[in-house]
């Protein structure tokens, strides 16, 4: 299984807006980078990912499941540009930011160390697992 994290700004998407949505989940929509479009297509149905609150907050808030896997941005007028769907599972017991994984060595090589901007990115396994015990969660 591979793991993801997916970026919002918490004023305009946030972590209690998407636990809303349900088993539902909602679409993953407007993101407008190739590599982060293609990190999407690559993702399968059950697959986890981190929801990360950046700008203000820069924190790993809760972690998601890709319900739906890539189709057609329903906001985007332009047919390049796919989404997934996402849905919330459970809150991280303690948000993990972005200076807890600067200043974790274990964390050198992560994308969101190193290409904080990234909308959606690969997290690996060892990743996975450390952010999870770094915020007191369960990574399963």
């Amino acid at each position: 299984m591979a793991y993801w994290l997916f970026k919002s700004e918490a004023e305009v998407w946030s972590w209690d807006q998407q636990v809303a949505k349900g088993d539902a989940g909602e679409e993953w929509d407007g993101v407008r980078n190739y590599q982060a479009r293609n990190n999407m297509r690559a993702m399968k149905l059950g697959e986890r990912g981190f929801f990360y609150h950046s700008r203000k907050e820069t924190e790993i808030v809760g972690i998601v499941e890709v319900c739906a896997e890539a189709h057609p941005d329903s906001k985007a007028d332009d047919p390049r540009w796919d989404c997934v769907d996402i849905k919330a599972v459970r809150p991280f017991t303690k948000p993990v930011t972005l200076a807890m994984c600067k200043a974790d060595p274990r964390l050198k090589d992560m994308v969101l160390v190193n290409n904080s901007r990234l909308s959606v990115q690969p997290v690996t396994d060892d990743e996975w697992k450390i952010i999870c015990e770094i915020g007191e969660t369960d990574p399963s």
